[in-house]
C-alpha cells in the first residue's frame, strides 16, 4: 500500500504540496491528473525518494519493489533482449549471485528464480517488445541501434517486464504510436500490481486504470472509476462546493447584520456575542475558481480552393535512392479531415513531409494547389527550439512588418501573457510551448493543416482547447496522433500506412484497435507454436490412453471454464446494480446528499464491472488457448 499523509513539498519558489493525503492499496491502478506544472512529476520523485517531503510522510508497505521508467537504456553493444532482462534487477541480482554463491546456496538461489517465473522471462520480454512494436530481427541488434525514442521504449518494457508491486508511470504513450499506445492501454488493464500513471491520454484513463488521484492546489483527491466518471464526479462536486458556498456567505452576511445592529445594545449583546462565536466557528468554503486555458487559435482560410488540393496517382517518396512509400493512388479534398494509422517506422511522417513540400516525390504524379498554404506541425519543432529565444523574438521574426504591440497582441490572442512573453523557451513548460507553436504553424490561415503528435505535451484541457478549435477550423487536415480520442473526434476518414504504401482503411478507430490487439493475439500464439514440440516429436497414443488424455485435458481446463462462468455472473449481477442505482437517480425528488451518495455507489459499481470485464476477457482467453488446438 501507498499511504501519503499530510504532505507538504516547496522548492524553487513554490508550493508544490500543501497538507496533501491520499491511499493507494494494493493492486489499484490510479491514473495521475491535473494542469501541466501542477507537480505531478516532481511527487513521482517524491515517492522514489529523491527529493524530501518539508512536512508530512510517504508511506510504503514493507517488501514492497518501485519502479518507473527515469530514462532511456543507455547506447551500447549490449543486445536488446539481455538489456531488457537485465532491467529486471530482482531476476539479475539472484543470477548474479548465482554465480558466486556455495553449493549449499545455490539450491535457495534456484528455487527463487523458478518463483518468480524467470525460466519464462525471455519469452515474457520478447512478448512485451513486440508489443512495444518491436520486431523479431530487433530482438539480437545492440542497443546502439537503435534512436532515443526507442530506447525509452526498451525502458518501458524492463519496466513492465519486473512487474514491481508499485509501477510509475510518466507518460508512457509519448513514445508510442497508436498503435503501441492501444496496445499498453490493454497491457495495463492486465497489469497485476498496484500503478500510478500519469497520463492525458483519455482512452487509456478510461480503459486502463480503476481510479484518479486528482492533482490541484497542492492537494490530493481520489475518485473511483476512469477518466470520465472522475470528471462528472468532480463537476458535481464543485456544484456542490459553490452552492455550499453560497449558503455560507448568506448564513455569515445574516449573522454580521445582526452583530452590527444590536451589538451595542445591553439587551442583546450576549445574542450578538453568540452570533460572534458561530461566525467565528463556521469553516470556510473555498471559492471555486474557473482555471483559465489557454486557448487555440485555427484561424479558417479566408478563400477555399477547388477540390481538390491534392492528388496522388502511384506516387512514391524517399531519401535518396530509398524508397519509403510507393503507388499512392490518394486524394484529398479542401474539408477532409484525415487520420494517418500505422506503426512508427512506417512513414506517416514521411508522407507529412511530402505534404509539407519538405520532400519532393520520386515517381508518378503529385499534384498540389499552387495556391495553397500549409501549416505543419511536429513534435521535433518543439525540441528544435532555440532555448533562449521568447515568443516575442519567434513573433517577431514571423511578423517582421508589424509593431511591437501588433506582436504582443497576437501574443496575448494565444493567451501568453506580457511575463510569458519574454520568458525564454527553456523556463517555458513543454505545454506552452506546444501551444505557441500550434497557434504560430496555424497563423497565417492555411487551407491544410498538417499536425504530426500534436498533444505530446499538452494536458487534457488543452488537448479539448486543440479539438475544439479543430471543430472551428473549415480547411482539410492530416493528423497523426496516438491520442485515439482526439484521432476518433477529428477524423472522418482513416489512412493506413502499412506495406510501404498509403490506402484508405474500410473501418472505424474501433475496428483498428481489434485489428492491432487480435494481431498481438495472433503473435502470441504463433510464439507459442514456435516453442511446442513438433508432431513427429509426440509420440503415438493407444486409444485407452487417447481417452484417458482428453479426459485429463478436460479436467485440467475445468477452472478456467468455471473462470470464465463465475466473471459472466459478476458481470451481470453488476449490470443489474448499475441499472437500479441510475432508476434511483432519476427520482427528480433526489436530495443531494442521497445523489451524491448513488452517484459513488454508482462509480464503484462501475469501476467493479470494469475489473470482472477485465478478467472475463484474461479468463476467456487463457481458457480459448489452452482449449485451442
Amino acid at each position: 500500500m501507498l499511504q501519503i499523509n499530510d504532505l507538504t513539498f516547496t522548492a524553487w519558489g513554490r508550493r508544490f504540496f500543501d497538507g496533501a493525503s491520499v491511499v493507494l492499496p494494493a493492486g489499484t491502478k490510479a491514473g495521475l491528473v491535473g494542469r501541466n506544472g501542477a507537480g505531478k512529476t516532481t511527487l513521482f520523485k517524491l515517492i522514489l525518494g529523491e527529493h524530501e517531503p518539508n512536512g508530512g510522510e510517504i508511506l510504503i508497505s514493507n517488501g514492497w519493489r518501485v519502479a518507473t521508467v527515469e530514462q532511456e537504456v543507455a547506447a551500447s553493444p549490449t543486445l536488446l533482449i539481455d538489456a531488457v532482462l537485465r532491467l529486471d534487477t530482482r531476476r539479475q541480482k539472484l543470477l548474479d549471485a548465482l554465480e558466486t554463491a556455495p553449493p549449499e546456496r545455490q539450491a535457495e538461489i534456484h528455487a527463487d528464480l523458478y518463483a518468480i517465473g524467470s525460466e519464462r522471462a525471455p519469452s515474457r520480454a520478447a512478448e512485451i517488445l513486440s508489443g512495444l512494436g518491436f520486431s523479431n530481427a530487433d530482438l539480437t541488434r545492440p542497443v546502439s541501434d537503435f534512436s532515443g525514442g526507442w530506447r525509452m521504449r526498451a525502458t518501458l518494457a524492463g519496466a513492465l517486464l519486473a512487474e514491481p508491486d508499485l509501477l510509475l508511470l510518466d507518460e508512457p504513450t509519448n513514445y508510442l504510436d497508436l498503435e503501441g499506445a492501444l496496445w499498453l492501454e490493454a497491457r495495463l488493464k492486465r497489469y497485476p500490481n498496484a500503478a500510478l500513471v500519469i497520463s492525458h491520454d483519455r482512452e487509456l484513463l478510461n480503459n486502463s486504470v480503476n481510479s484518479i488521484v486528482h492533482l490541484n492546489n497542492g492537494k490530493l483527491d481520489f475518485y473511483t472509476g476512469g477518466y470520465d466518471e472522475f470528471e462528472r464526479l468532480r463537476a458535481e462536486k464543485l456544484r456542490l462546493q459553490a452552492a455550499g458556498r453560497a449558503k455560507q456567505e448568506a448564513e455569515r452576511e445574516h449573522l454580521q447584520s445582526f452583530v452590527d445592529r444590536f451589538r451595542a445594545k445591553a439587551s442583546k449583546a450576549r445574542q450578538a456575542q453568540s452570533r460572534l462565536k458561530r461566525l467565528a466557528k463556521l469553516p470556510p468554503i473555498p471559492e471555486v475558481l474557473d482555471e483559465r486555458v489557454a486557448p487555440i487559435v485555427l484561424p479558417s482560410p479566408e478563400k477555399q480552393l477547388a477540390p481538390p488540393v491534392v492528388r496522388l496517382e502511384q506516387a512514391s517518396v524517399g531519401y535518396g535512392e530509398r524508397v519509403i512509400l510507393r503507388d499512392m493512388n490518394l486524394r484529398l479534398d479542401v474539408d477532409d479531415r484525415i487520420g494517418l494509422l500505422g506503426v512508427n517506422g512506417a512513414g506517416k511522417s514521411t508522407f507529412a513531409k511530402l505534404l509539407a513540400g519538405a520532400l519532393r516525390h520520386k515517381d508518378g504524379e503529385f499534384w498540389m494547389d499552387r495556391r495553397m498554404k500549409v501549416g505543419w506541425f511536429h513534435q521535433h519543432q518543439i525540441e528544435a527550439l532555440d532555448p533562449q529565444e521568447t515568443p516575442l523574438d519567434l513573433m517577431r521574426r514571423a511578423l517582421p512588418d508589424a509593431s511591437e504591440s501588433q506582436r504582443r497582441a497576437r501574443l496575448g490572442h494565444f493567451g501568453m501573457t506580457v511575463a510569458k512573453a519574454e520568458t525564454k523557451a527553456i523556463d517555458l513548460s513543454g505545454g506552452e510551448r506546444a501551444r505557441l507553436l500550434l497557434n504560430m504553424v496555424a497563423m497565417e490561415a492555411p487551407h491544410l493543416l498538417i499536425l504530426d503528435e500534436p498533444t505530446n505535451h499538452l494536458d487534457i484541457d488543452s488537448r479539448r482547447a486543440l479539438l475544439d478549435a479543430l471543430n472551428e477550423y473549415e480547411g482539410a487536415v492530416v493528423i497523426i496522433t496516438h491520442d485515439r480520442s482526439l484521432m476518433e473526434l477529428v477524423a472522418d476518414r482513416l489512412w493506413l500506412t502499412a506495406d510501404g504504401t498509403i490506402r484508405p482503411f474500410d473501418g472505424d478507430l474501433d475496428d483498428y484497435a481489434r485489428l492491432v490487439l487480435d494481431r498481438a493475439k495472433a503473435d502470441r500464439k504463433a510464439d507459442r507454436a514456435a516453442s511446442a514440440p513438433p508432431e513427429a516429436a509426440r509420440p503415438a497414443l493407444s486409444g485407452k490412453d487417447a481417452r484417458k488424455a482428453a479426459a485429463d485435458a478436460r479436467a485440467a481446463v475445468a477452472h478456467l471454464k468455471k473462470a470464465v462462468e463465475a466473471q459472466e455472473k459478476r458481470m451481470a449481477s453488476l449490470g443489474a446494480e448499475m441499472k437500479r442505482i441510475e432508476e434511483k437517480l432519476a427520482d427528480p425528488a433526489l436530495s443531494t446528499r442521497d445523489m451524491a451518495e448513488l452517484s459513488a455507489a454508482h462509480g464503484k459499481a462501475k469501476a467493479e464491472l470494469g475489473q470482472a470485464e477485465e478478467a472475463w476477457m484474461l479468463a476467456a482467453e487463457e481458457y480459448e488457448a489452452a482449449t485451442a488446438g
